[in-house]
């Protein structure tokens, strides 16, 4: 069976097979990795998150010969205070103009004015340039709802954001259209760098309303799919049809234009004697299955640090 990536560099739009993935953001082991029978990974570029630690071309080569693509995740919305970028000077009154509040969920990540030049030029670009050296197929772009957040006046004021001149307050479509910009012009340059040329994926995580704003195609153009969490599930309960409905609404559109949709859900619990947790894993598998949806089943601890094998599901 080709694979779901594999099935875009060739061009094959609306294919309806869904396809197991795996996710792994934690330790990755290429050799590992190689031997788990996935044929698509998103990974992090590193084993720890740093540069020291950053996996080596060669680790790419052994993925490439197992008949893998592998994506680069990428946060662009959020700074994360254990990257090579990172100055801890910046929370002692010297931060940079794009630098906002930390991000109360996940302490160690802050807000970024994403649309800010000087983040894109000496951050996302020398990251870019890393993936691009290592020989990823492409890149797995976090926090793109990020434009939902600079968008609300609840970001500034008593206890949020301090609101700065240029910032998109209020203004959904703005915030939208500069992230479109983003992504676009990663996409732009990663296809420019990289010896895949136009086969260099781009596949942003959540955020999938942001095509509402998409009026001219811009996003489209860029994207080579797209990556959704917790879609039918938060954890182990099942979400509400209504938000499922409507974020369907979306991703059926963007899997319209020719683009895939990978699927993660945090409802494992790895308790394989439980009959529940079989359940859930299988109304989330054959939901996935219906819509035409790659699919990853999750530990729902969400700390993507092993490769979760689930006997007749997943490698």
């Amino acid at each position: 069976m080709r694979s779901l990536l594999a099935a875009i560099v060739l061009g094959l739009p609306g294919l309806a097979t869904a396809t197991p993935w795996l996710y792994q953001l934690q330790n990755p082991v290429p050799a590992q990795i190689a031997a788990s029978g996935f044929t698509a990974a998103v990974i992090d570029y590193s084993r720890d998150g740093s540069d020291a630690r950053r996996l080596r071309p060669a680790d790419l080569r052994l993925l490439h010969r197992a008949g893998m693509r592998v994506l680069a995740y990428l946060s662009i919305g959020e700074a994360e205070n254990y990257r090579f970028y990172w100055r801890p000077a910046w929370l002692a009154g010297e931060a940079p103009a794009w630098l906002g509040r930390v991000d109360p969920d996940w302490p160690g990540n802050y807000k970024v004015r994403f649309w800010d030049t000087a983040w894109r030029d000496d951050v996302v670009r020398p990251y870019l340039d890393r993936i691009l050296r290592q020989g990823f197929d492409g890149v797995y772009l976090d926090i793109i709802d990020a434009f939902d957040y600079w968008a609300s006046p609840a970001s500034y004021g008593a206890g949020g954001e301090v609101f700065q001149p240029g910032d998109p307050r209020g203004d959904e479509a703005d915030s939208a259209h500069r992230m479109i910009r983003l992504v676009s012009w990663i996409a732009n340059y990663g296809r420019k760098h990289s010896p895949k040329g136009r086969g260099f994926l781009v596949f942003p995580q959540n955020g999938e309303d942001i095509v509402r704003y998409d009026r001219g195609g811009r996003y489209r153009r860029a994207i080579s799919g797209i990556g959704v969490e917790s879609l039918y599930y938060e954890s182990t309960q099942p979400q509400s049809q209504a938000d499922i409905a409507y974020r369907l609404s979306f991703l059926r559109r963007i899997q319209s234009w020719g683009k895939r949709v990978m699927c993660v859900d945090y409802v494992d619990t790895g308790d394989r004697s439980d009959p529940s947790n079989a359940a859930r894993i299988e109304d989330f598998v054959t939901k996935c299955e219906a819509e035409g949806f790659d699919f990853y089943v999750a530990r729902t601890n969400l700390a993507l640090d092993s490769i979760n094998t689930i006997p007749g599901v997943q490698p």
